[in-house]
């Protein structure tokens, strides 16, 4: 591990670097990089790191409300899934990223925050197109939580556009490494933009729903839920999901969801670690059954914010 990093609870925590003037805007936040941690400003990256050029990383983000880190150690398992699949590897153990992580929040002194971990495949001494001689990169940030739905929207629901671009299939990137490849889903959020919603879901390759920008999607029809199985990420939020409708007896399946039944749901939510469980009422246009917040939503939104006091689901900062 190494020996920048403290550990929680035990040792001073290390100070932080602050480098020139940028003339662009960046969060409050404190990243850690190359062994130090730094304000958001001077964390950069070369401009021939592999994750800039290619983007050939994975990530992992996962959030903190109220001073604790929610789910960790699913977001960690993810991370390290990604890692292992991508052949990258870094200098530090779950422990030592689990520590620079708890660190970062502490710095930053945020009790809600959006906390990301990523390795890139970073760049090669000279330049080669050869993934093998490139030195993987490892970094970390935490800033303020941010949340894909404002207040607004949580109180009356977002307003969603279902675009005809089609999300990279399963064979060309496994959906379970978290990564940086968003150019289909940014595509259709412009479609969402220029229809006059606020977001957007894509298309899976056998036309059915998939995802969205940074978040899954579940339907409820008939008091049962379901969310698309195929080509999407498997998010810690739809996994939360699936773990309190056990806890509160409701029906939850993974299966493949047309646009047709999504547009005649009873109740439709997005789940994601930006912003937890939140409540879709308006779809290409048209009301969600009578245009409001179902009860089931209600209910798991409910329990999804009750659980962060849950110990065995969260895992406290210790600030200085």
């Amino acid at each position: 591990m190494s020996r920048n990093v403290a550990a929680r609870g035990t040792q001073p925590l290390p100070p932080l670097s602050e480098s020139h003037i940028d003339p662009h805007s960046y969060p409050d936040g404190v990243a850690f990089l190359d062994g130090q941690y730094l304000l958001m400003l001077p964390a950069r990256i070369s401009v021939l790191d592999w994750g800039f050029l290619h983007s050939d990383a994975t990530y992992d983000t996962v959030h903190v409300w109220n001073g604790s880190f929610f789910r960790l150690d699913l977001h960690l398992d993810r991370f390290f899934g990604g890692l292992e699949k991508l052949r990258m590897t870094i200098p530090f153990d779950r422990q030592g990223v689990a520590e620079i992580l708890h660190n970062c929040v502490a710095l930053s002194g945020h009790r809600s925050a959006y906390v990301e971990m990523l390795c890139t495949r970073g760049a090669s001494p000279t330049f080669s197109r050869d993934p093998r001689q490139a030195v993987n990169r490892f970094m970390a940030f935490a800033v303020p939580f941010g949340s894909v739905a404002n207040a607004e929207q949580l109180q009356r629901g977002l307003h969603v556009a279902i675009s005809d671009k089609v999300r990279i299939p399963p064979a060309s990137i496994d959906p379970a490494i978290k990564n940086y490849h968003w150019l289909d889903l940014v595509r259709g959020l412009y479609d969402a933009y220029d229809r006059g919603a606020e977001t957007a879901l894509i298309l899976d390759f056998n036309g059915n729903v998939a995802e969205g920008p940074g978040f899954n999607v579940f339907c409820v029809k008939d008091g049962k839920l379901s969310t698309p199985a195929t080509g999407v990420l498997p998010g810690i939020t739809r996994r939360t999901v699936f773990d309190l409708c056990a806890q509160a007896g409701l029906a939850a399946t993974a299966a493949d969801v047309g646009v047709a039944a999504l547009q005649a749901a009873d109740e439709v939510f997005i789940t994601s670690t930006a912003g937890g469980v939140m409540p879709v009422t308006m779809i290409d246009g048209a009301a969600v059954a009578d245009g409001k917040i179902g009860p089931v939503t209600r209910q798991l939104m409910a329990l999804y914010w009750q659980k962060h006091d849950d110990p065995a689901w969260s895992s406290p900062v210790h600030y200085p």
